[in-house]
This record gives structure tokens, sequence and C-alpha cells, in this order.
């Protein structure tokens, strides 16, 4: 018997009992359609949680702060180590610490010279207060650079657009602040003026003359534009629930070099080229050079963090749970492969003579195991392709649901349910080896009727 027999028969005896066989099918299409549902929930969750951290800059982020350079052989501590114990006191010579390394632009140069490093630049945030319609809030202004237009939180920009160059007196607001200045339309505030005031330590600056950590500053006021709104502030220290005010990098750093950020370094006579930074932002070229890049920095004698560790633990989280919702949806597969099995020994009460006969004029064993495998294989295809369809469908059907009620809520929509091409490929693949595997003892039972036997069967 050829293969072309084979399956001419086996899709003969399938149309014959249609009604058993398209539910048994409907039965693998809803095991497969709760496999697929469940794994692309995961998959849809991962893909919106890490996706967007991702996304937003986070991991592929180190923040630099000084520290003390680690001293050969001290296991990285940075600190001195007793050289020698002598006298009687137990008195002996410590090795003083080395100075921490200065935080500075030459700091900054270095790290940009590192390799898969694509920026560097301080993480500037400048005391400052604002007036606008009449009131006047104290507020921090964050300096942003140009590499971060059209990525992470300037990605989508609610209202507005980013700063048009470096250097240009504009501004932009995170949404809150916004909505703070103007409830009802805060879209409304781009193109508005908003006036921003600072301590000045240049001894020429124009402006209100008042005491700093006792010395005398000059408070100065600078109109800037509002262009953007985004929806929310992307620089760090946001948690600590002060406005959001971003402005060009370029514009923070001349603030900062005459701002009385640190009065204690203005006491000391810093010069404003001198000064050096609280904390450097380093941004890599891809999150699985983050540690690379950090291990680096640090062998320079600073402190280094990157939130790259978290990035690893969130994945291998969410493996655990697309493995718990794999399990969890198999449960219904494995429901439907006994229906597979009552299908298949109903189909061979029901064709005993008709095997029998076919074993009699020269059919072997393996031409009736082939039969009934190619029929199992049919009811597992069909059903996968079904099920593929009906869980993608109701997916979309739960997705839609769900992004009415978070937007109701004030949260962002986005696709729950992910169904890329592995997850589809996989579960035709599973598909097809249950229903193999429930039909390879009904197959076996099939090949090993004796004739006689089948042709007495009424």
């Amino acid at each position: 018997m050829t293969f072309t027999d084979t399956l001419l028969l086996a899709f003969r005896n399938l149309r014959q009992s249609r009604l058993r066989t398209s539910l048994t099918t409907l039965g693998v299409a809803i095991g497969i359609a709760s496999l697929a549902g469940m794994v692309s929930l995961g998959v849809g969750l991962q893909e919106q949680v890490v996706g967007r951290l991702t996304q937003s800059g986070v991991f592929d982020s180190i923040t630099v702060t000084s520290g003390r350079a680690n001293i050969p052989g001290m296991g990285g501590m940075g600190l001195g180590r007793v050289a020698g114990r002598g006298g009687r006191g137990g008195r002996g010579n410590a090795t003083p610490a080395p100075p921490a390394a200065p935080l500075d632009d030459a700091a900054v140069a270095r790290f940009a010279a590192l390799s898969h490093v694509r920026d560097a630049y301080p993480t500037l945030r400048i005391p400052m207060s604002y007036t606008f319609d009449g009131r006047t809030n104290a507020a921090l202004a964050a300096g942003i650079p140009e590499s971060s237009r059209g990525e992470g939180a300037f990605q989508t920009i609610t209202h507005g657009a980013f700063f048009p160059d470096a250097t240009s007196p504009s501004l932009m607001l995170s949404l809150d602040m916004a909505q703070q200045l103007n409830a009802d339309a805060p879209g409304s505030l781009v193109g508005q003026t908003l006036e921003l005031s600072y301590a000045d330590s240049a001894s020429n600056a124009a402006g209100t003359p008042e005491f700093v950590a006792g010395v005398q500053v000059t408070r100065v006021s600078r109109p800037f534009t509002i262009v953007g709104i985004v929806e929310r502030d992307p620089a760090p220290g946001a948690s600590l629930g002060l406005s959001a005010i971003m402005i060009p990098l370029e514009q923070a750093r001349a603030i900062n070099a005459r701002a009385i950020a640190n009065p204690q370094a203005f006491l000391q006579g810093a010069a404003p080229q001198t000064r050096r930074y609280t904390a450097v932002t380093v941004r890599v070229t891809s999150a699985a050079n983050t540690q690379d890049v950090q291990d680096q920095i640090k062998a320079m004698g600073f402190t280094a963090f990157s939130l790259n560790d978290a990035l690893q633990g969130a994945k291998r989280a969410f493996l655990l749970l697309d493995i718990l919702l794999a399990l969890v949806g198999s449960v219904a597969l494995a429901v439907s492969s006994l229906g597979i099995v009552n299908t298949m020994v109903m189909s061979i009460l029901e064709r005993t003579r008709e095997i029998g006969i076919m074993k009699a004029i020269g059919g072997s064993d393996r031409d009736v195991r082939g039969i009934f495998l190619v029929e199992a294989a049919t009811i597992g295809l069909i059903g996968g392709v079904a099920g593929i369809v009906l869980g993608w469908g109701v997916g979309r059907l739960i997705n839609i649901g769900a992004n009415i009620y978070i937007e109701r809520q004030g949260g962002t929509a986005g696709d729950l349910f992910s169904l890329p091409w592995w997850l589809i490929l996989g579960a035709m693949v599973f598909a097809l080896l249950v229903s193999l595997v429930a039909g390879s003892f009904p197959a076996r039972r099939a090949a090993r009727l004796d004739p006689i036997q089948a042709l007495r069967h009424e």
C-alpha cells in the first residue's frame, strides 16, 4: 500500500464520521487555544513590562558617582591597610587611602571614550523657582542631552515637541506638572513662557542680591519657552515628588557653572570650570554591554550602578511565569488527547471487519497502523490551526476590553497578548505530537487484530 493510498483511506474514514471527528477536533482546538492563550499572555506581559523598561533607557544607563580608587591587593575596599605593627602599644603605620577620583568634565570625557558607550553627560538637577500666572514655586530643572531625542520618555511626547536645539531657552514639562499649572488643558501650555530663577555666583550678574549659606549671590530670572510635555519625568529624583522641569543639557551646564548648587564648594573658592559633578550618566549602545562598561568604570576608581541585574531577574521571573502558564494551558490539551484516544478506539470497534478484510488481502500491520496515525495527525493539525485562530480571537477580545478599562483608570493601553511566530509554530508541532501520541495506542491495537477474528466480528 502506498502512502497516497493510506492518506485517501484515512481521509475517507474521517469523512464517514464527521460529527465525531468534528467534536474531537474541536476539543483539540480548545486545548491549543488554551495553551496558546496562556503563553501569549505571559509573552505579552513580558513585552509590556521588560520591553517598555528597556526602551525607556533604564537598563542601558549607568549612574556613576565619585568613589575611592581601589588599591591593588585590598580586595577592592578602597581603604588603607596597616603596613606594620610595632612598639609595645601595638601602633603601626597605615597606608592612607587615595583621594576620591574627581568626577569632572575630564572624567566625563574618559567615560565617553570607552568602547560601547554612546553618550556620557553629567546628571544635573538644579534647584530653581518658577513663576507662572503670578505664582512662584520651587522646582528642580533637569538637564536633558540632545541624544535623548526620540528615546526613552521622549519616544512619545504628549503635547508639543522635543527641544528645537541644544542652546535655545526652551523647556519641557512632565504631564503631572503641566496639570498642576493647567488642569483643564495642559496641552495649551505649549508655546507659553515660564519664568525660571536661580542663584548666580557671578559678581556681574544682573538681578536681585540675596544671601545663600552666608554668601551674597544674585537671583537671576530668565524666560523659557515651553515646547513640549512628556508623560513622565525621565530624570533621576522624580520619586521625590518635586515638579519636573526639563531644559537642554547645555543650558543646564551653563547655569550649573554659575549657580550655587553646592555652597560649600563655592565657599572653598572652586572655579566654575573645576567644579565636580554629583553624578554622571553613561549610556551604552546595548543593554548587553552594560555590565562590561560598568566594570571598566569601576576600574577607574568610580562607583557605578545600573539596573541590568534587575532586568535579568525580571526576564527569569517571566520565564517561570511562561512555564507555569504553559502547564496550566496544557491541562485542556491533555483532556482533548483523551478524546482522540476515544475516537480512535471507537473507530476500531466500528471498522474491525474492514480491518480484517484489509489484512486478509495483504495489508500489513504497518499499513493499518499508518492509517490510524494519519487520522490522528489530521485531527491534531486541523485542531491546532483552529486553536491558534480561536486563541488569537479570544485574546484580541480580552485585550480590547482590558484596554478600555485601563484607559478609564488613567493608564496606557497596550497589547496584553502577543502571539509570535515561534509560539504559533510550537503550538502546531505540540498539537501534532500530542495527537500522534494519543493515536499510537489505538493504532497498535488495530494493527494487532487477528484477521480471522476480525472477519468473524459483527
